[in-house]
């Protein structure tokens, strides 16, 4: 059984940083891969960023140059490290796991990601 557990959410100024952490348990595959979802209130959950098992990573046009992945596979670990934070920025980020390689390179989608962490709340003041 797969279970993901995120932490680091919490409140923060406008412009300042937050790194999220989803520790996997059960997910023993080698070519599995990571992501972070987020929604916010009132709106559809959207894509952040993924990381593959090689370290090829994927990010939304929003979280480009400001966010960055990364994941420890040594303690199936990934981070979502988050600067220059803004008020848009709010809402409750979610891990998200596959145990194989993504078909069609769909990384972005929710769809292909069977296993999610329960969600941790980002809240950016202005």
């Amino acid at each position: 059984q797969v279970q993901l557990v995120e932490s680091g959410g919490g409140l923060v100024q406008a412009g300042g940083s937050l790194r999220l952490s989803c520790a996997a348990s059960g997910l023993t595959s080698s070519q599995n891969a990571m992501a972070w979802f987020r929604q916010a209130p009132g709106k559809e959950r959207e894509f952040v960023a993924a990381t593959r098992w090689g370290g090829t990573t994927y990010y939304a046009d929003s979280a480009k140059g400001r966010f960055t992945i990364s994941r420890d596979n040594t303690k199936n670990t990934v981070f979502l490290l988050m600067d220059s934070l803004k008020a848009e920025d709010t809402a409750v980020y979610s891990c998200a796991a596959r145990p194989s390689l993504v078909p069609n390179g769909s990384y972005w989608s929710a769809q292909s990601y069977p296993y999610w962490g329960q969600g941790t709340q980002v809240t950016v003041s202005s």
